[in-house]
């Protein structure tokens, strides 16, 4: 099925470009646009749609499925699709939904190819690039070279699917236009407060363009070396790439409302169960506090109440929490809030158990740790650490929470983050440990371990944390993806592609999986099985089936799409 046509045509999603454009050009921007006439659109206008749109996407897949396959996080309600990689509708929702920006931003790229922007069509290009490319990440084959052209002479509307290798090739020219087009410098036809990633900044979007192109290359390092190799050498003999935080491709959310705010913002959930379900998972505690990471303690909050061993206790467990030591009769947990209340106030909140007594092995076993995740994949993970408050009520005293800071709507880190430094520094690191030709592996990887504490404001603990055991730079591409895993952190759809290229870091699914090993693509929906079928069935047909493919078919989130096959990855 061609989305874009089921799409009604002037769906174009002004109300956020006025949210991200709120000055005194309001009234300007504040237009119906069914009203508008499309062949005479500023492009201006249609940039802020696309790229808050492709931001918030990019981060709720990091933040939240994708985020459970890299095992950053875990939830403990309404886990299905974190944990168990229950995703049965991301062919229809998700499918549609990077479409649907695809009509806004060709239309973009139509007005400014028309009036000659070279900044409005580099920011086009860019965007179609960076959007076509997380589909073909997430699903493999699909419509791209017929997937803007509307219908056919006979009325249908069911697109051809590109092949994947059709696909990033078609990514790679585009970025490299749009890198020509920005080197030009001119963004004359730009009005100010339209762009929210850059303001304008032409020479940054070059560099947001190029790394892109790193990311590409490296994603096809294995199917295409040669195309990958020299695409790498010449960006990083350019010079011409992101190097620092500050020129990250970010967007800032507003936090006016629940729509344009940091996801799970607690402001605009009574419950607060958006944020209290979201847990992160053992699998990132564990390395953290291996390597002494001074991140931890900036992404993850410490448990309410830990448990104590304590050989004294006369039963395996105390039934009742302890306020300071003194047992708090009756009262076998507190609620969020006022656990943070006491806690500020100085209480520290303990559980003891005997562990001569207590006998219990596996996820039955206590941790008596002070950050505590949850296991990836478990059956039933509202009961992990012994909780006494099980179902989805109150939060689990026993495992940590995600950091203060993500209750919040916006500003200081809650930022979509589409691209960054420490990327690309670990994929030039990757690049010249394989002997490319992309300087020093070692300074790269240096470079982009300073470049993730930089962004999470832990940068004064850089000396300390580079002469780690585990973190010293040992020239192996395990230690190199290790920590690009880490850096990851809410935008780990890449670490799940690093994975899928890699096998590295070799991640385990829990019992709760539907297979032994991790998934490695979205399944086509119904919706384009149903009205596109002949096109979506040799899509199908082009998957490889897998020992894990199972009872789904070829259409499964096991089976092997072009980019990983024949690689022996990750499984």
């Amino acid at each position: 099925m061609n989305i874009l046509k089921l799409i009604p045509k002037y769906t174009l999603v002004l109300g956020l470009t006025m949210m991200w454009s709120c000055n005194d050009r309001l009234d300007d921007v504040n237009v119906n646009p069914n009203g508008v006439d499309l062949s005479k659109a500023n492009p201006n206008l249609l940039m802020p749609p696309v790229m808050t749109n492709a931001a918030m996407s990019y981060l709720r897949l990091g933040y939240e499925d994708v985020g459970g396959v890299a095992q950053h996080i875990q939830h403990d309600g309404w886990y299905s699709g974190v944990n168990s990689y229950d995703w049965g509708t991301q062919g229809n929702q998700e499918w549609t939904q990077w479409y649907n920006m695809l009509r806004n931003n060709q239309l973009m790229l139509d007005r400014a190819t028309t009036i000659d922007s070279k900044f409005h069509m580099g920011v086009g290009l860019t965007m179609k690039s960076f959007i076509f490319g997380t589909i073909t990440d997430l699903w493999g084959d699909a419509p791209y070279t017929a997937a803007l052209s509307g219908a056919k002479s006979d009325g249908t509307i069911t697109p051809v699917f590109d092949s994947q290798e059709v696909i990033y090739k078609g990514i790679i020219e585009d970025l490299k236009q749009a890198s020509a087009l920005f080197a030009t410098k001119d963004n004359s036809a730009y009005l100010p407060n339209y762009d929210v990633y850059y303001a304008g900044d032409a020479s940054k979007w070059q560099k947001f363009a190029n790394s892109l192109l790193l990311r590409y290359y490296m994603r096809v390092s294995a199917k295409l070396p040669d195309l990958a190799k020299a695409g790498i050498e010449s960006i990083y003999s350019s010079g011409v790439y992101i190097k620092t935080p500050a020129e990250d491709a970010v967007m800032n959310y507003l936090g006016t409302t629940s729509d344009y705010s940091w996801p799970g913002a607690v402001a605009w959930d009574a419950e607060q169960s958006g944020f209290r379900r979201k847990k992160p998972a053992q699998t990132l505690v564990s390395k953290l506090l291996e390597n002494k990471d001074p991140r931890l303690t900036v992404w993850i909050a410490p448990v309410h109440c830990q448990w104590v061993a304590d050989e004294t206790l006369t039963t395996p467990l105390d039934e009742f929490i302890r306020k300071n030591g003194v047992i708090q009769t009756g009262v076998k947990s507190l609620t969020d809030v006022q656990f943070q209340t006491e806690i500020k106030a100085g209480a520290k909140f303990t559980r003891h158990y005997n562990p001569k007594l207590y006998t219990g092995t596996g996820t039955d076993a206590i941790n008596t740790g002070i950050y505590v995740g949850i296991p990836a994949g478990m059956r039933q993970p509202d009961f992990y650490n012994r909780n006494p408050t099980t179902g989805q009520v109150v939060q689990n005293q026993h495992v940590s929470q995600l950091a203060d800071v993500y209750r919040g709507s916006s500003g200081g880190l809650l930022k979509a983050r589409l691209m960054s430094a420490s990327e690309t520094s670990f994929i030039l690191a990757e690049a010249a440990q394989k002997g490319w030709s992309a300087g020093s592996a070692k300074e790269h990887y240096e470079a982009g371990v300073k470049n993730s504490l930089t962004t999470w404001g832990v940068d004064d603990k850089y000396g300390a944390y580079i002469a780690e055991k585990n973190v010293a730079f040992n020239n192996t591409l395990a230690q190199i993806i290790d920590q690009k895993w880490i850096a990851s952190w809410t935008g780990a759809t890449e670490a799940w592609f690093d994975f899928r290229r890699t096998g590295l870091p070799a991640l385990k699914p829990g019992n709760a999986s539907p297979e032994n090993v991790l998934p490695l693509r979205f399944n086509y929906g119904d919706n384009t099985l149903n009205f596109n079928s002949t096109n979506a069935d040799a899509a199908v047909n082009k998957l490889e089936v897998t020992p894990h493919s199972g009872l789904r078919g070829k259409n499964s989130p096991w089976s092997k799409p072009w980019i990983v096959q024949g690689t022996g990855k990750p499984w």
